[in-house]
């Protein structure tokens, strides 16, 4: 339990004036070291933590601070942790989810936002913040005639200093839109491209029509991507025909989508970048997933028995406090025995936007290295 609550709790008789003297010299949740402690003001029967930390109770509740509105929950989290949550306020036979409403720090995704806890040791990286200084790169939008999907309309990243005369490597995006809103994508590619840390690339942000079916390992995705997809931006830009120096990338399904395609189409694509991987597959005792899985968990049964050479480099990222870690520390060392380069990391975080966000400089460093040599004008 936290300090500042112990002396609150010392009190023989607290006031309202008491509690608001507390909330307003206290930043929330209070970290201490190992430990972080959620405080909800307000009146209510129950008050539960809701969070996504795989393997732990989905909800805590929260203790009430004497005969006061006052509640308090303390929890261990390890350092460098980050932790997405809402709080539930059970009051009238009614259970409401609130975002916490003392502490200001959010994490948006397409379904909302959550509130977000960093435990100590973890900082936000300053390479995902606007840079005043960076030459920014431009996002421009096509319209493909696909004779798989019909018109489909492409998101393309051209980065800043671009020059008709060079050639470029190219990274398609799985949900790449939502990677620029929530994992703040440009402002990386900005950065690092800027920096000299990755090589300046055109980005293809995909965005799929019916994504639970297109990314389930699809052969219409894959065909759309190397058939359609491909050969339009090298009709339009610049780009390096070597498959070293083409990838890619996505996060939960979208890195299945991604894995699918490379490993249906073997030398095509030399780079991946897969994040929190939703790589079920069958196995004694394993418990099914749901119904919209089964084609993921069909395809990755395949890939498992003949992986092939789907790539020659693939960075792997997953957060411990998922439920698909399991699957991601188990690809890591079969691709490693199948010849491939594998960068795998973990982080103490979730399944979320953010975290993808945090891994993506590790990520494309390594699979699109900076061109230290070059000289912009």
């Amino acid at each position: 339990m936290q300090a500042a609550i112990r002396k609150l709790r010392r009190r023989r008789k607290l006031t309202a004036k008491d509690i608001d003297r507390f909330i307003e010299s206290h930043t929330f949740p209070i970290v201490e070291g190992g430990s972080v402690t959620f405080v909800y003001r307000g009146e209510a029967e129950k008050v539960l933590l809701q969070h996504w930390i795989y393997a732990l109770p989905t909800a805590q509740p929260f203790q009430r601070l004497a005969a006061t509105d006052l509640w308090y929950l303390t929890v261990d989290l390890p350092e460098n942790s980050r932790v997405e949550y809402k709080i539930e306020v059970r009051s009238n036979g009614k259970a409401d989810w609130i975002l916490d409403p003392l502490n200001p720090l959010l994490a948006h995704d397409p379904f909302g936002a959550n509130s977000v806890c960093q435990a100590s040791g973890y900082e936000r990286p300053a390479w995902t913040l606007p840079d005043a200084e960076t030459r920014s790169g431009r996002l421009e939008t096509a319209t493909l005639k696909s004779k798989v999907f019909g018109p489909r309309q492409l998101e393309i990243y051209v980065p800043g200093r671009f020059r008709g005369s060079r050639k470029y490597p190219l990274l398609l995006v799985h949900d790449g839109p939502d990677y620029v809103r929530y994992a703040q994508l440009k402002v990386v590619l900005d950065n690092l491209i800027h920096r000299l840390e990755i090589a300046p690339l055109i980005v293809a942000l995909l965005q799929p029509g019916k994504r639970l079916r297109e990314y389930a390992g699809h052969p219409d995705h894959s065909r759309f991507l190397v058939d359609e997809v491909v050969p339009f931006l090298e009709r339009e830009f610049p780009l390096i025909p070597e498959a070293s120096s083409r990838g890619l990338m996505g996060a939960s399904l979208g890195a299945v989508a991604a894995l699918h395609t490379a490993w249906s189409h073997p030398g095509l694509f030399g780079r991946l970048l897969l994040q929190s991987g939703s790589f079920v597959f069958s196995e004694i005792g394993s418990h099914s997933r749901g119904p919209e899985f089964d084609p993921v968990e069909r395809f990755m049964n395949r890939f498992r028995e003949k992986p092939g050479t789907p790539a020659e480099r693939i960075f792997l990222s997953c957060g411990v406090y998922e439920s698909l870690i399991y699957e991601n520390r188990s690809l890591a060392p079969m691709l490693q025995r199948s010849g491939m380069e594998i960068r795998y990391r973990e982080a103490r975080d979730g399944h979320n936007w953010e975290n993808w966000r945090d891994r993506l400089r590790d990520g494309l460093s390594w699979l699109f290295p900076g061109p230290l040599w070059m000289v912009y004008e």
